[in-house]
């Protein structure tokens, strides 16, 4: 691999115009394929195999026309301190709103609007009703013109004195990131000058990420509708192919200027830097798509989705670094170095092969070995006490009750738990199968249940073989007592009753999630812990990798349980409003962390692995890893912090979090297991470390990440060249 790696790079340098020329159309296509292509929705959600989803396919089969899956909202009206909403102007103030939405902008998209009069949606004390609203579409694909006469509803009835507010996913729209994205490429930026002293060879791996990003995310724009993709997926693209990209790209520009600094031509540098350092690109990018691909297992379409689509761009950022970064480089030409190294590595000043003062990570090397069970134990204990809040972890799917208080959504939705109940924002809906007599039954057993406020008659459909019952529970939706409630119903009905609904649906989604996230666990790091043994020659490096991971992950959950469930600093990150965790961030952060946790093993094991191989003692090898990866690794980390701590600024929830989650993660793993525990563990282990049974060794293809073949093929090269020119031609080959 080391030698084609060598050749395409090396290729890629020498035809550069090519090179380049192709991936700017890739873009410019994917940017047309993007602005051709209509708005993405939220993508369709499902969760086969539960109870929940066989409902809502009964549904679309015995109910026609019904768009289960259709936006609805809720004008939630309140009427002023000592009058209700019955008296004749309020009154008069409602109906209008019922008629301005049936015969205003966005008609045509309206399914149904419910009069609260007539479908007794008034509380008991009269004080708060609520207009329920129907769409035939989903909130992402109404026109603005639609959602603008939603929100300009009661504007009429608020100036009367009235409050009204608006609840349901009518609302939703596209997750905004604000200026956090902005701050963290500024960031980036910032950590690649200060890394690599040249403003050029700062801007390069900022360049190449964002041409990698720009093609990946547009073309999932393009594809959305195609593959029913959900709106968050670009942005989850971007925030892993953003930090992918530009580390991946980090490293290769980083070991281009060490060959450069042994005297190498430019275009043999570029061509070792991808034999040596795109090597590790390949296999750290491998385990990202891994863990990526691997979601599939959860059987969740919109999560393997989302999954697959950050693979992608995962991949397109691996490609772009093998080849358009050389060709870049060669554009570049020794604007790549600072100002001083550009003399000393072309003959003028001290040469660059001089002795150097020991860098921060040699120095920081020697300190561990030195200290090895004292930086171990520090470590181990430190994580482990900031990983105590995970077993607090509570698990749902947001609903307006998370919003921030600010929001219109949130205060309709108290002003529905104030007026009707706290189960009314979240109402269970039972679907019976069956004829007129099995619903009757199924309404009389429900009204005897504890935990349920009230039970509608059954709406029968035109065949009268199915029925639907609307159930009212008396605690809010993301409660332990209506999750009881929900089994309880399911208990005491045979196939033919189903429960559905949001809540229905959260409880069946947080339990596949819990269900999924052992065996995914046992996927991923399997296949990671197999691949990191090909690259590696060993099998307890592997295992130590994988065991850091889960300590870093555990405690980077520990962290988002004590900001977002707990509220603890909650201000300083703009947590409003806490509650659960969101169902698919514990099996999400896994599997995306693993990945990038992989890549920081990869680049700086690899730099041992090869000083090891070469002679040296295990100890001496940890020096030299840290030597040459060191500071490079620490500016991917920051830099990867960086990324996604912008993604905290973002209005939607679920973004936020994951924005969060995964940077508190990367510190964790890289400045802590990466940077501190292994090489403690590889201090204590020694010669172990690097033991493989010998029937193994001669099972396992050997990937040659550390180049030896590649500098075989080079010397025979060079020892049966006669002359310049058939060195280059043997070279080239």
């Amino acid at each position: 691999m080391a030698t084609f790696l060598y050749r395409l790079g090396r290729g890629a340098f020498r035809r550069r115009g090519l090179v380049a020329l192709i991936w700017v159309a890739l873009l410019f296509a994917a940017g047309f394929g993007a602005a051709s292509a209509s708005a993405p929705t939220s993508g369709s959600f499902s969760i086969p195999g539960t109870e929940a989803q066989k409902a809502f396919d009964v549904l679309d089969k015995k109910f026609p026309g019904m768009a289960a899956d259709g936006a609805t909202a809720r004008i939630v009206i309140k009427a002023p301190a000592g009058a209700k909403v019955s008296d004749p102007e309020p009154k008069a103030q409602v109906e209008k709103i019922v008629e301005d939405l049936k015969s205003g902008p966005g008609k045509d998209q309206i399914s149904s609007v419910a009069d609260p009069y007539q479908s007794q949606a008034v509380s008991q004390d009269g004080s708060t009703a609520y207009i329920s609203t129907k769409y035939k579409v989903s909130g992402m694909e109404l026109t603005d013109a639609t959602r603008d006469a939603l929100k300009e509803s009661g504007k009429d009835a608020q100036a009367k004195g009235l409050t009204v507010e608006i609840g349901g996913d009518a609302l939703m729209a596209a997750p905004e990131t604000g200026s956090g994205e902005i701050i963290g490429i500024a960031i980036a930026a910032i950590v690649l000058v200060i890394t690599f002293g040249s403003l050029i060879a700062a801007g390069l791996p900022l360049l190449t990420a964002l041409i990698g990003v720009g093609i990946g995310v547009s073309s999932i724009t393009a594809l959305a509708n195609v593959l029913d993709l959900g709106n968050t997926t670009s942005t989850l693209a971007m925030m892993i192919g953003l930090a992918v990209g530009i580390d991946y790209a980090l490293f290769i520009v980083s070991r281009y200027r060490a060959e450069l600094a042994e005297g190498r031509e430019r275009d043999e540098a570029a061509g070792r830097a991808a034999g040596t350092a795109g090597s590790a690109v390949v296999f750290a990018g491998l385990t990202v798509v891994i863990a990526l691909v691997g979601l599939a297992v959860v059987n969740i379409p919109m999560l393997t989705k989302m999954g697959f689509a950050a693979a992608g761009t995962v991949v397109i950022a691996v490609l772009v670094a093998l080849t358009l970064v050389p060709a870049i480089l060669g554009f570049a030409g020794k604007k790549v170095l600072p100002a001083g190294e550009k003399s000393k590595l072309f003959g003028k000043g001290k040469p660059a092969g001089a002795e150097k003062k020991a860098n921060g990570g040699t120095r920081w090397a020697r300190f561990v070995l030195r200290r090895p069970v004292m930086v171990l134990l520090a470590g181990v204990i430190g994580l482990g006490i900031i990983a105590i809040p995970a077993s607090k972890l509570e698990m749902g799917l947001p609903d307006d009750g998370a919003q921030p208080v600010s929001t219109t959504q949130r205060q309709a939705y108290d002003m529905l738990s104030d007026g009707f109940g706290p189960g009314f924002n979240g109402p269970l809906m039972v679907v019976v199968d069956g004829d007129k007599a099995l619903a009757d039954r199924t309404v009389e057993r429900i009204k005897g249940l504890e935990g349920v406020a009230a039970v509608m008659p059954p709406m029968p459909n035109e065949a009268g073989d199915a029925s639907m019952i609307s159930v009212i529970p008396k605690d809010r939706p993301s409660s332990t007592q209506t999750e009881n409630l929900v089994h309880t119903i399911r208990d005491g009905s045979g196939g033919d009753v189903m429960v559905t609904g949001a809540t229905a649906m959260n409880i069946d989604f947080s339990q596949k999630m819990n269900d999924a996230l052992l065996p995914y666990l046992a996927l991923v790091v399997g296949l990671a812990f197999l691949l990191l043994m090909l690259v590696f020659r060993s099998i307890l490096v592997p295992l130590k990798a994988a065991l850091g991971f889960l300590l870093s992950v555990v405690a980077a959950l520990g962290a988002v349980v004590a900001v977002f469930q707990w509220g603890w600093l909650g201000s300083l990150f703009g947590v409003e409003q806490t509650g659960p965790i969101m169902s698919m961030m514990p099996i999400f952060m896994v599997g995306v962390v693993f990945g990038l946790a992989m890549d920081y093993e990869v680049f700086l094991v690899t730099r041992m692995r090869e000083a090891y191989v070469h002679g040296e003692r295990p100890g001496q090898a940890v020096v030299t890893g840290f030597q040459y990866s060191a500071r490079v690794v620490v500016a991917a980390a920051v830099i990867m912090i960086a990324v996604f701590a912008g993604f905290i600024g973002a209005s939607e929830q679920m973004v936020k979090m994951i924005g969060f989650g995964l940077a508190v993660a990367v510190f964790f793993d890289a400045f802590v297991v990466r940077m501190a525990i292994v090489p403690a563990v590889l201090a204590l282990l020694g010669h172990k470390a690097w033991w493989l049974p010998r029937w193994l060794d001669r099972l396992l293809p050997n990937v040659d990440v550390e180049g030896e073949s590649l500098r075989r093929h080079l010397k025979d090269a060079a020892g049966s060249s006669e002359g310049p020119d058939k060195d280059r031609e043997l070279v080239n080959v």
